[in-house]
């Protein structure tokens, strides 16, 4: 099926660059006189001067906390919880104007998965049975089935190669959330403690990598992600993207009949494909499914 409603979740908008005039391009200047060459030891008072490269700065405790929440959610044999994303979009004056999406989660490890968006904007299910998945739209009664791979990781990445299906919290689903974000890795530190969060205590974390800046809410005690804010780098208007985690559920019995729907296989059936434009600028996984390390960006 058609997946426009996931595209709502994080559509970003180019901002087109404005050209000059081409007789101001061509109008006669005067001509600046040719520069002196520089002394070797201006050239080199000149070198000093410039920035050194950036390395990586990649605080212990930050580190260790974002292990914490990996393990926690890694050893969850089941659970649930409640994502509510909220994102901007450019109002017709430039600046941005927010707009909000929910999601209820429920997974059962090894590969049973259902997401249900009920709004804003289209209602939308999602689920995986480790066979196959299925997208459905109730109100348009359309549903897309196709064969899936038998891993929870593999079928979450063929849903956003094959119809660009995203989910802000995807990495959270995983067998290992902070081995899918610690490549690339070049800043991670503590802000400090905040207890206005998602009613607990948590710990404020910084981390980035040459393609996302992120600051993350953890549960100072269950160690539980509670809120992410994420600037997406390729994204020239720099819009904020925030997503709340509550309702936690670990551990706890999901009865079977969560992972399937009678009414979505009774939907009229159309292709499971990706829609006819691209996926806008930062709209994949929080961070990426399949990692590849990479050399560290040097900031000019």
């Amino acid at each position: 099926m058609s997946p426009r409603p996931l595209h709502l979740v994080l559509a970003l908008l180019v901002g087109g660059a404005l050209a000059l005039p081409a007789a101001a391009q061509t109008a006669a200047a005067p001509q600046a006189p040719a520069a002196a060459k520089p002394t070797p030891k201006e050239a080199a008072k000149k070198a000093a001067a410039r920035p050194a490269p950036f390395k990586p700065i990649l605080e212990q405790r930050a580190v260790d906390l974002l292990q914490a929440m990996s393990q926690r959610l890694a050893a969850a044999r089941s659970m649930s919880f409640t994502a509510v994303a909220a994102y901007e979009y450019p109002s017709r004056l430039g600046p941005p104007i927010v707009y909000t999406m929910r999601y209820d989660v429920a997974l059962q490890r090894p590969h049973q998965l259902k997401i249900v968006v009920p709004g804003d904007g289209p209602a939308f299910e999602f689920l995986f049975d480790g066979k196959e998945m299925v997208a459905f739209a109730p109100a348009e009664n359309l549903v897309a089935v196709a064969d899936a791979p038998p891993t929870l990781e593999g079928a979450l990445k063929q849903a956003f190669d094959t119809a660009a299906i995203y989910f802000p919290f995807t990495d959270l689903l995983l067998p290992d959330p902070y081995g899918a974000i610690a490549p690339g890795a070049i800043l991670a530190y503590v802000v400090g403690p905040s207890a206005n969060v998602g009613g607990v205590k948590t710990d404020m974390v910084v981390w980035a990598n040459d393609e996302v800046f992120l600051q993350l809410w953890i549960g100072a005690d269950d160690k539980l992600p509670r809120r992410i804010r994420a600037q997406f780098r390729a994204d020239p208007k720099g819009l904020r993207h925030d997503l709340e985690l509550s309702n936690w559920q670990l551990d706890g019995a999901i009865p079977a009949d969560t992972f399937s729907s009678a009414k979505a296989k009774a939907g009229q059936p159309m292709a499971f494909a990706a829609p006819g434009r691209k996926v806008p600028i930062g709209a994949k996984p929080v961070v990426a499914l399949e990692p590849k390390p990479k050399t560290p960006a040097r900031p000019q």
